[in-house]
């Protein structure tokens, strides 16, 4: 009985991928798709802008949460953010730990000097309300803003010096590592407000 059923079962498969055939002939090609994945000589320049455009992006969505209570603990999301997008096993692989490194050190400083009186929250882009942080942010206190955002400061100038010695070694890492240590360097801009 079994071989029976095994019989009609062959058969009919066989029938589908017959009958599926036409039908595959028809349709309007096969979906092409693009991933932009950092590999051979040393990463990719697409891959590269989509990296600076993300790093822009992060000091302008901090920028425009508007509250600078919130702004260490949002560039520090913002960086997991990108270190996030970046796949393992690129020639990236030192950027990604770079920012996960960056990030896990901002966030302990906004937790460090969280603001008791005030919770967590989560924020939106004005302009695309869709666009939010991935977590809760923890505001930090009004009484240490100003040292807090010295030491997040010199958090961002330390990560963007560990790219620029890492990229010291080999010659086709150092315009890309410059540019992304610029990048991050660059939202410092946000802690002297």
């Amino acid at each position: 009985m079994f071989k029976s059923i095994g019989k009609s079962l062959t058969a009919g498969v066989s029938c589908l991928g017959l009958a599926a055939a036409p039908a595959l002939a028809q349709s309007p090609g096969p979906f092409v798709y693009t991933v932009v994945v950092p590999g051979g000589e040393f990463g990719s320049a697409a891959f590269l802008a989509e990296l600076l455009a993300t790093l822009a992006a992060a000091k302008a969505f901090c920028s425009a949460a508007g509250e600078s209570a919130l702004q260490v603990d949002c560039l520090s999301e913002r960086l997991e953010t990108a270190a996030d997008g970046i796949p393992e096993g690129t020639d990236y692989d030192e950027v990604r730990s770079v920012l996960q490194d960056t990030s896990v050190r901002l966030r302990q400083l906004a937790r460090q000097n969280r603001d008791p009186d005030r919770r967590r929250v989560t924020v939106s882009s004005a302009s695309n309300p869709a666009e939010r942080t991935a977590r809760p942010l923890t505001p930090v206190r009004a009484s240490v803003q100003a040292a807090v955002n010295r030491e997040a400061a010199r958090i961002l100038e330390e990560a963007a010096t560990v790219l620029l010695r890492s990229a010291e070694s080999a010659r086709e890492r150092q315009t890309q590592y410059a540019q992304i240590a610029e990048a991050i360097d660059s939202n410092k801009v946000l802690l002297r407000s």
